[in-house]
C-alpha cells in the first residue's frame, strides 16, 4: 500500500507523512528527490498521506485521492509522476484549483481521465488515507512534513518539518553508520 521510490531493501528508508497542500512539504519533496538520487540504492522513499485538515480542509484530502487515483491506473511510477508534478505545478496553501488541476495532471502523465474522474468522485481511498493519518499521529507527528528515518536494523530517528539536504544527510549518515558498527562488531566477536 505505500508508494516507494528507490529499492525497498535499501538499507534506509525515509517514511515520509506529507500533506499536498502543505508549503513545506512542497519544499521537503524535492530535499527527499535530491536524497533518493545522490543516496541510490542506500536510501528508500516511504511516501504516506497527512493531509492536515484544520489547515487544509477539503483540498488535501482530495488531493491524496487523486494522487491514489493516479497510481490504481499506472502503478507505483504514476504516484511519483502525480505528486513531483502537483508539487511543481501548485502554489500549495489552498491556492490550487483542484477541479483545473488535477484532471490535468493526469492528462499529462498519461491517465485516462474517465477514469480518473470516477475514481476522485469515488470514497474507494478515504479509509486508506484516514489510516495514515492515524499512524502519522500515532508515530508522534503532528505537522507536516514528519518523517522518520530508519535503519537496517530499525532504529528510528525522528525528522520533523522541511528539514534542508545537510540535516536529512546527517541522519543517513548516521543510520548507515549504524549499520558499519555493527558489522564492525561482528566481525570482532567472531
Amino acid at each position: 500500500e505505500d508508494h516507494i521510490r528507490g529499492d525497498i531493501n535499501a538499507p534506509v528508508k525515509i517514511i515520509e507523512y506529507s500533506d499536498f497542500e502543505c508549503p513545506f512539504c512542497k519544499r521537503f519533496h524535492e530535499t527527499m528527490r535530491q536524497t533518493t538520487t545522490e543516496y541510490g540504492g542506500k536510501v528508500a522513499w516511504v511516501y504516506r498521506h497527512f493531509p492536515l485538515d484544520q489547515l487544509h480542509p477539503v483540498k488535501a484530502r482530495k488531493e491524496a485521492v487523486a494522487s491514489e487515483c493516479a497510481a490504481e491506473q499506472g502503478g507505483n511510477d504514476a504516484f511519483w509522476k502525480y505528486a513531483d508534478r502537483f508539487f511543481e505545478l501548485t502554489p500549495s496553501n489552498n491556492q490550487t484549483d483542484i477541479d483545473t488541476v488535477l484532471p490535468q495532471i493526469a492528462k499529462e502523465i498519461g491517465l485516462d481521465t474517465a477514469k480518473f474522474a470516477n475514481c476522485l468522485a469515488s470514497t474507494k481511498y478515504d479509509a486508506h488515507i484516514e489510516n495514515s493519518v492515524q499512524n502519522a499521529v500515532a508515530t508522534g507527528g503532528n505537522g507536516t512534513p514528519w518523517s522518520i528515518v530508519v535503519s537496517a536494523k530499525g532504529k528510528k530517528y525522528p525528522l520533523s518539518g522541511a528539514q534542508p539536504y545537510a540535516s536529512v544527510k546527517q541522519l543517513i549518515d548516521l543510520a548507515l553508520q549504524e549499520k558499519v558498527m555493527n558489522k564492525r562488531l561482528h566481525q570482532k566477536n567472531t
